[in-house]
């Protein structure tokens, strides 16, 4: 078709914004223009399970993939004592050790991204991550094209004085929890945001405002969260340049439900902390003693640390990964971590949850699940096996819940997330 066009996705080097860009990337494949994604060499081959082109940009020190994969176990390992402490302790440990590593991918991508995107010849780049590439930037503006900010988790990525920070899980009217965490928050990344404003200046880039390491397109923006869950914001997005999907679901492979034998009639519950949080293999097999002992079916994904786990409870089944959208649609309940495809897919599939947050987002969606009635909040570890029962025997008999979950299903299967997207970037790419 004579209007096909290239749009290329540039998701962090993670598998959360990663399968979201990938819901986006094949509505638009189904409107006529091709795909393509900008990836870590240590994310390749997850876009091209999916049949898509990928072109590396190393994000840190190339190295073999095996010293990558080393490398990111030990510094996941060396934080679980921290995933245990409160959004505002994690600050001056995972936070801070974070912002330094992201700072860095930023500074290294400017090696590769500029030949990149030379090569591909994008007439529009989606980026889905928390920090600027002033390449990206430099790109459109001497081609002529547009770049598309993704915000694929909590929408406090964009701020705004009347909803809490982003990363605090704050509720939302608790204004002297937004108030101590963005002033500690502030002082902690204090010094790599000096680099990095350092390294914008090098690139031709103004420097951003103590505590801001992006900002919002010029061109559009798309946010994930549903109406159902929104924040009510003091100064409103301008919808021409700020949209919500309503959620952003993507296609899987159907999954099967293994045979559980004398459980095949029990409610079916499916646990994944994600790929960061199967680490923590005690935890994973606190879950799974706990779980063991009641009338369900439990899914559970341990990442790839299966070998870790020894014999297990008849109605326990584990694997190192599940087609998550094509198993959540068939529970009846799940635990996860809040990371936003988890959050979205139970809320489009109408499932409650149990969210059990560690880091990052994880901490603002949780707190969203139970102060809107769609789940729980709990602890991740502060918990005893009769508190997990009961928890989850509240999902599965809350018909108030139930009935919540219901309407915002509707709703967001209503509109269809990938599908809205595609639309946008048709329009932006074709200059409607």
């Amino acid at each position: 078709m004579s209007d096909k066009k290239t749009i290329a996705f540039f998701p962090e080097a993670a598998f959360g914004p990663a399968l979201n860009s990938v819901g986006i990337a094949q509505a638009c494949e189904k409107l006529g223009h091709k795909a393509v994604f900008l990836t870590d060499p240590g994310m390749a081959g997850v876009y091209a399970g999916y049949d898509f082109d990928e072109h590396m940009v190393n994000m840190s020190e190339p190295m073999p993939p095996e010293e990558m994969a080393k490398y990111w176990s030990d510094f996941i390992n060396g934080h679980i004592p921290n995933f245990n402490k409160t959004p505002y302790e994690q600050l001056d440990t995972y936070v801070k050790d974070c912002w330094e590593a992201i700072v860095e991918t930023a500074i290294w991508a400017e090696k590769d991204l500029p030949g990149v995107l030379a090569k591909v010849k994008p007439d529009v780049i989606c980026v889905d991550n928390v920090i600027l590439f002033p390449a990206i930037k430099r790109y459109a503006r001497e081609n002529g094209k547009a770049w598309v900010r993704v915000i694929s988790c909590s929408e406090n990525e964009i701020v705004d004085p009347d909803i809490p920070p982003h990363l605090s899980g704050c509720g939302e009217n608790d204004h002297a929890c937004f108030e101590k965490f963005d002033a500690r928050f502030k002082q902690v990344v204090k010094p790599c945001h000096d680099k990095f404003n350092a390294f914008l200046k090098d690139c031709g880039e103004e420097p951003y405002e103590l505590g801001e390491f992006f900002e919002a397109s010029p061109f559009l923006n798309l946010l994930l969260y549903p109406e159902p869950v929104k924040f009510k914001r003091r100064n409103p997005l301008d919808p021409a340049r700020f949209q919500y999907l309503e959620g952003c679901v993507r296609e899987e492979k159907p999954y099967d439900i293994p045979d559980f034998g004398g459980y095949n009639d029990k409610p079916l519950v499916y646990v994944s902390f994600g790929s960061l949080g199967s680490g923590d293999v005690g935890q994973l097999k606190r879950l799974v003693a706990a779980l063991g002992k009641m009338p369900l079916r439990v899914l559970m994904n341990v990442g790839d640390y299966k070998d870790q786990y020894g014999d297990l409870p008849a109605n326990v089944h584990i694997e190192s990964w599940f087609p998550q959208p094509s198993v959540i649609k068939q529970v009846d309940a799940a635990i996860h971590h809040g990371g936003n495809n988890s959050f979205n897919e139970c809320l489009y599939f109408g499932k409650p949850a149990i969210v059990m947050p560690f880091v990052w987002d994880g901490h603002d969606n949780a707190t969203r699940v139970q102060e809107t009635g769609h789940g729980l909040h709990m602890h991740r570890a502060n918990w005893t096996e009769e508190e997990l029962q009961a928890a989850v025997n509240r999902l599965l008999t809350d018909k108030d819940m139930a009935a919540k979950l219901a309407a915002t299903s509707a709703h967001m299967q209503g509109r269809h997330g990938p599908t809205k997207a595609a639309g946008l970037l048709d329009k932006l790419v074709k200059g409607v």
